[in-house]
């Protein structure tokens, strides 16, 4: 199974799902720093457009804001022959980031950068973060995919997948009982591969 795996805005490219896929599944993965153009939802969009444009891959998956990124790649290359798994898909990116109130949007836009504190990250983002995500927060699949949800997910919330998976017949959505990191979803994905590439 030829892989291309998107990691989320704090993953890497050898953490523990590609990590998973390479020495478990012995699936051949491809995992680009999705940082490498920048840290917006078009930058890291373009990260997976230009493999997936010099690369044949089975299947495309995407964690978090990786997942969302994979989504929008898929909108720009639909005649291109891969299926994709989508891990808490950070659908609706421009208004969830962070839970932001409106004055603190407000304050973003007119300083033009704020401080991102995370995990293991601090960064500064500029304004045109919001902007991309504004524009690409909604993309429309083109491929046969399955997103993989957690009911407990605190910061993608549920909803967004349900309500991707409703618009469209191309995607199916599983519901797992799990939070943001997913964890559980990976003595899953095997199954679901097999059953989505058989669709």
């Amino acid at each position: 199974m030829r892989v291309l795996f998107a990691h989320g805005f704090e993953g890497g490219p050898d953490g523990s799902k590609p990590t998973y896929m390479r020495d478990v599944l012995g699936w051949d993965v491809t995992s680009p720093v999705m940082s490498d153009l920048g840290w917006s939802i078009e930058d890291q969009t373009e990260v997976l457009l230009k493999l997936i444009d010099n690369g044949e891959y089975d299947l495309v998956i995407g964690s978090s804001m990786g997942g969302l990124a994979a989504a929008n790649a898929s909108g720009m290359r639909e005649d291109l022959a891969f299926k994709m798994v989508l891990i808490a898909p950070a659908f609706g990116l421009y208004n969830s980031w962070e839970n932001l109130t409106e004055e603190e949007l407000d304050s973003w836009r007119e300083e033009g950068i704020r401080r991102y504190s995370g995990f293991e990250l601090e960064i500064d983002l500029g304004w045109d973060f919001m902007e991309a995500a504004r524009r690409m927060s909604w993309p429309e699949i083109k491929h046969r995919t399955t997103i993989i949800h957690g009911s407990k997910d605190d910061v993608v919330p549920l909803e967004v997948s349900q309500r991707v998976s409703e618009g469209s017949d191309l995607v199916d959505l599983v519901v797992i009982d799990d939070g943001h990191r997913m964890k559980e979803c990976l003595s899953q994905l095997a199954d679901i591969a097999s059953s989505l590439m058989s669709c």
